[in-house]
């Protein structure tokens, strides 16, 4: 048995030989005597949910006596996901948005490490983006899905006739907004009414501002809402939002407006603002009669003093609960370019795999935003996403409504720092 068993590794290791020297670049090969079953629940729906099922398809050709089957639980994931950890019966695989739900399911001993693939992670990902899915240092999730919310989008018209080119440092943003007030159109179109909006431009300029290692220090409140580097980011934040004459609406129209107005209101041939600020998600927000990239186009977010390129993002994250060949055959696929081509090419989809090329997203726009997302010296998740949700994620409540408060009277920033502070230390408190 035991000669038997040399022999069938050789032969899985020749094979695996065979696949890189054909230019794959995927360790995604058949994995012989593979086989089970696999759940996987997860928020995908409609299109998303198909072009998941691709990728299942791909995995399956590799391994052929995996059965795979996706349930998907809409918007209530987390609760329903939550109720199957509680009863003791959590699906294989869990596709999730939220770090700090990962963070629970891992202090309760509910999930299982994937530190075997570990290596691969940073070696296709980097340590950024595997560190996203880790507790306590050891490896909990893969972030398979991304988004990027370090992009500004502008109405080329508007730009054109300004005669502004998009900015690539923080003081040339500054003098293209102002240019772009001389020229009679109103620089920024800002979402305030929707609280998330306003955390996703400090998280942009606090990363750049204050560093990477900060930005997490600060994301897990190793370092206080009150700390100097906070008020320097809310200082430079102010040049976009504290004067009134920079918004679409003045402030009180600021927060007033809606995130989907936000964008419609740059995304028209008779534009009432030239820049929104926000993911890569916002042509899917609204229908507009402007062309990609001759009508509206996109920039990164501007580097501030020598800061690397850097992108603030969401993702999807996929968690393991049960532990076997086939689980553990899954997640290492997902972790390969080849996984991440398959959904690439359907569009819709954001990679940070740096191995994947970026040639094989449909359009131009996608291979400048995705590719960002992988060739990014920094990465970090959404700040408030990874406060606990009282604090970070709630309407009305914690950072989106004093980020709120910030905008209709920055000159109160010291004050509204220590009422960031208190309820920071309320949240983690509980």
């Amino acid at each position: 048995m035991r000669r038997v068993a040399v022999v069938a590794a050789l032969v899985a290791a020749l094979a695996a030989v065979a696949a890189w020297s054909s230019g794959t670049g995927s360790s995604a090969t058949k994995k012989s005597g593979v086989s089970g079953s696999i759940s996987v629940m997860g928020i995908w729906t409609g299109a998303e949910q198909a072009s998941f099922q691709a990728v299942i398809d791909g995995f399956k050709k590799k391994n052929p006596d995996v059965d795979v089957k996706y349930t998907s639980a809409g918007d209530n994931l987390p609760t329903v996901l939550s109720t199957a950890v509680e009863g003791g019966n959590p699906p294989d695989l869990a596709e999730v948005a939220q770090p700090g739900l990962i963070q629970g399911f891992a202090a309760k001993g509910a999930l299982k490490p994937i530190t075997f693939a570990r290596g691969t992670i940073v070696q296709n990902f980097g340590k950024a983006v595997a560190d996203i899915g880790s507790v306590n240092g050891k490896q909990y999730g893969l972030l398979f899905k991304a988004a990027n919310k370090s992009t500004v989008w502008y109405n080329v018209a508007a730009f054109k006739n300004a005669g502004v080119k998009p900015p690539t440092t923080w003081p040339a943003f500054i003098k293209a907004a102002n240019t772009m007030k001389q020229s009679g159109v109103t620089p920024f179109s800002i979402g305030g009414a929707d609280g998330w909006t306003l955390t996703d431009l400090f998280e942009n300029i606090y990363i750049r501002s204050a560093g990477l290692a900060t930005y997490n220090k600060l994301a897990k409140h190793q370092i206080k809402w009150t700390d100097p580097s906070v008020t320097k980011a809310l200082g430079l934040m102010a040049t976009v939002v504290g004067t009134s004459r920079n918004m679409a609406g003045g402030t009180s129209g600021a927060l007033q407006t809606d995130f989907p107005t936000s964008v419609s209101n740059v995304f028209s041939k008779s534009p009432k603002a030239a820049m929104v600020i926000e993911g890569d998600f916002v042509p899917g927000v609204v229908k507009t009669s402007l062309k990609p990239q001759s009508g509206f186009n996109v920039f990164p977010f501007p580097s501030i003093g020598s800061s690397p390129p850097s992108v603030v993002g969401g993702g999807d994250i996929f968690i393991m609960f049960k532990d076997n060949e086939a689980t553990r055959a899954f997640v290492s696929y997902l972790a390969t370019p080849e996984a991440a081509s398959i959904w690439a090419k359907r569009g819709g989809f954001s990679s940070p795999n740096k191995k994947l090329q970026t040639s094989v997203y449909p359009d131009p726009i996608l291979r400048k935003t995705a590719g960002a997302i992988s060739q990014a010296k920094a990465f970090a998740f959404d700040m408030s996403d990874l406060q606990p949700a009282a604090f970070g994620a709630t309407a009305g409540r914690g950072l989106w409504k004093q980020f709120q408060d910030y905008l209709q009277n920055p000159s109160k920033a010291k004050t509204i720092q220590k009422q960031m502070e208190a309820s920071a230390k309320a949240a983690y408190a509980k």
